[in-house]
C-alpha cells in the first residue's frame, strides 16, 4: 500500500490530463469508452476513489445517478465543488467498505484504486456484494514505472466472482493520456452473473495441419498469456454449436474460410487456467490449402503466425493449449488437464504434468494396432515415409535409435533399420506385405501428392494408365520407394464392392504389369 498524501496531492491533481480531463480531446475520448462500458439505461453509479470527481462528472453528464467518494478530505471537497448541480452525492470514506449501508448499485466504477488497496480480493468480494445482479464492476488500472497491478493478475482475483471479464487495452489510445505511453494500462469489465447452476465456457481449437506441421499463434494484448503459442481459437457464442464457432472463429481470426465437412473432432478437453473455472475444448482437426493461405487477421491480439513439427512444438505455449496438442499426437480422444492454482498460465517442460488421458469406449478386438515395416536405410525411409504419412494426416509418434512411427486414431506405422535385418532386398512380388493403400480426400488432393511424391524419394507406378491404373472406377495412384515399397493412395470414398458377376478382372493388366 502507498502512502501517497492525498490531500497534498489535491491542488495540482487536475493538472495530469487524465485527470483533469480538461482537454476537449482527453474528456471525448474518455466520454466514447465510459459510453461503451456503461448500460445505456439510467443506472445507479458508485465512483470508488474519485479524486476530484472528473470522471463523475462525465458520468452525470452521461445521465446516470452518480455516488462519488474519495478517503482524502481535500480530494473530496474539490469534487463536491465540481459536481454541484448535477444532483451526484459525494462520500468522505475508504473505497474498500464503502459507507453505503444497504445501497445496491447497478455499476462500481474504480480508476486507479486497486493497486493502493492491501488487500485487493477482500475489496472486490466486497464489492461484487454491494453489485445488482447482472451489474458491472468497471476497473481501469495498469503497472508503471514497475509498481500496480497486471491485467493478468486482477483477471485471476476477478474469476473467484464471475465469469465474464471483458478486457481492453488502453496503453495504445494517447488521447487517452494526452501523450503516448508505453506502460501497461488496461480497462477490465466484470458483470455480477446472478447464482445458476454449474455452467462452463466452452472453447474451441483449431489444429491446421500442412503435412506434419501445424500452425500457431503468439498471443499479444490480450491480458492473458500475452507472448505464448497456442493455435486459433475462441469461445462458442450464444446460438451457435461448436462447428459453427470454429468455423467464424477460423475466418476472424486467420482469414480462413472453412467449409463444415473440413472440419474432423481430434479432441474434447475439459481444462482449467491457475485460479480460473472449468471449461470444456473442442479441438478441431483441418488439412491446409495452399490455394487459400492462412493469414493474420487480428494483428492487434496475436503478434505472428507460425508452423512448428508436431513433434517439436515450442516451449513457449499455453499449457492447456500444448497438453491438448500432445494428447492429440498420443492419439488421445478426450483430457482433463486441470491447474493447480500456483501453477503457471505457460507450458513448463520439467513441469509436473496434469494431463490425464480418458479411455474411450470401443471395441478394441480385431482393430489393427501398428504396421511396422523393416527398412535398408532408416533415414531415407523417414525422409520419405515421413513426408507422406504427414501429407496424408499422421502425426509424429515415436522416435528411437532404430525406428520411427507415426499415427492416426488408434493405428499407427513403424518403419525400423533393425540391428536383426537380413541383407536379402525386399521384393514386394514375394510372399508377404504386397502393399500399403491410404485414402486421400478428392483428386485434387491426389494429383497434388502425385506431383510432389518424387522430391521426397517417391516415383510413380503404372504413370501412363493415371489415375485409372487400378480400374476405371478407382481414381487411384500408385507410388514406390527406393527401396521397394507400394503405396496404393485411393481418392475420394471408400471402393464399392465389385458386382457378383464379373466378366473380366479390371485389374488383370496391372497384376500383369507388376510381374514384369
Amino acid at each position: 500500500m502507498t502512502t501517497i498524501d492525498w490531500d497534498s496531492a489535491a491542488d495540482s491533481f487536475d493538472e495530469e490530463p487524465d485527470h483533469g480531463l480538461l482537454d476537449p480531446v482527453v474528456r471525448h475520448a474518455w466520454a466514447r469508452r465510459m459510453e461503451s462500458w456503461l448500460p445505456e439505461e439510467r443506472s445507479e453509479v458508485l465512483d470508488l476513489g474519485c479524486g476530484t470527481g472528473s470522471l463523475s462528472l462525465l458520468v452525470a453528464g452521461q445521465g446516470h445517478r452518480v455516488t462519488a467518494l474519495d478517503r482524502s478530505p481535500r480530494m473530496v471537497e474539490q469534487a463536491r465543488a465540481k459536481l454541484a448541480g448535477t444532483g451526484t452525492g459525494v462520500l468522505l470514506g475508504d473505497a474498500a467498505r464503502p459507507p453505503v449501508g444497504r445501497r445496491q448499485f447497478d455499476v462500481i466504477l474504480a480508476r486507479h484504486v486497486v493497486w493502493l488497496l492491501p488487500d485487493p480480493a477482500e475489496a472486490l468480494r466486497h464489492w461484487f456484494g454491494l453489485l445488482r445482479p447482472g451489474g458491472r464492476l468497471i476497473l481501469i488500472e495498469g503497472v508503471w514505472n514497475g509498481v500496480g497491478v497486471p491485467a493478468e493478475t486482477l483477471t485471476g482475483l476477478l474469476s473467484e466472482f464471475t465469469e465474464r471479464v471483458h478486457h481492453e487495452r488502453l496503453s495504445d489510445d494517447p488521447d487517452l493520456w494526452g501523450k503516448r505511453v508505453h506502460d501497461e494500462r488496461y480497462a477490465l469489465v466484470a458483470r455480477a452473473v446472478p447464482p445458476h447452476r454449474h455452467t462452463e465456457v466452452v472453447d474451441v481449437h483449431l489444429i491446421l495441419r500442412r503435412g506434419s506441421e501445424v500452425l500457431l499463434a503468439r498471443r499479444a494484448n490480450t491480458g492473458y498469456a500475452d507472448g505464448l503459442f497456442n493455435g486459433p481459437s475462441g469461445h462458442v457464442e450464444d446460438g451457435e454449436d461448436v462447428r459453427e464457432a470454429m468455423i467464424r472463429e477460423a475466418a476472424e481470426e486467420i482469414g480462413l474460410e472453412l467449409g463444415p465437412d473440413e472440419l474432423r473432432v481430434a479432441l474434447v478437453m475439459q481444462h482449467r487456467g491457475p485460479g480460473g473455472a472449468p471449461r470444456t475444448g473442442w479441438f478441431f482437426e483441418a488439412e491446409y490449402d495452399p490455394d487459400r493461405e492462412p493469414h493474420n487477421r487480428e494483428p492487434d491480439k496475436c503478434s505472428e503466425l507460425r508452423w512448428f513439427p508436431l513433434d517439436d512444438l515450442p516451449d513457449d505455449m499455453v499449457a492447456y493449449c500444448r497438453a491438448g496438442l500432445d494428447g492429440y499426437r498420443a492419439g488421445e480422444h478426450f483430457l482433463i488437464h486441470w491447474h493447480e492454482d500456483g501453477d503457471s498460465v505457460a507450458h513448463r517442460p520439467h513441469g509436473a504434468s496434469r494431463a490425464v488421458a480418458l479411455p474411450a469406449g470401443r471395441a478394441d478386438t480385431g482393430g489393427v494396432h501398428h504396421i511396422e515395416l523393416w527398412v535398408p536405410d532408416l533415414a531415407a525411409a523417414e525422409r520419405g515415409w515421413g513426408w507422406l504419412l504427414g501429407e496424408l494426416g499422421h502425426v509424429p509418434y515415436q522416435r528411437w535409435e532404430h525406428g520411427r512411427s507415426w499415427r492416426r486414431g488408434e493405428s499407427y506405422v513403424v518403419v525400423e533399420q533393425s540391428p536383426d535385418l537380413l541383407p536379402e532386398p525386399y521384393d514386394r512380388r514375394r510372399p508377404g506385405l504386397n502393399h500399403l493403400a491410404f485414402h486421400v480426400r478428392d483428386r485434387a488432393a491426389l494429383d497434388a501428392l502425385v506431383a510432389r511424391a518424387p522430391e521426397h524419394g517417391w516415383r510413380q507406378l503404372f504413370a501412363d494408365r493415371y489415375p485409372h491404373a487400378g480400374g476405371e472406377e478407382h481414381v487411384a495412384a500408385y507410388l514406390e520407394d527406393a527401396a521397394g515399397y507400394e503405396v496404393e493412395l485411393v481418392a475420394g470414398g471408400r471402393r464399392e464392392p465389385r458386382p457378383a458377376r464379373v466378366e473380366a478382372d479390371p485389374y488383370a493388366d496391372v497384376w500383369a504389369r507388376r510381374r514384369d
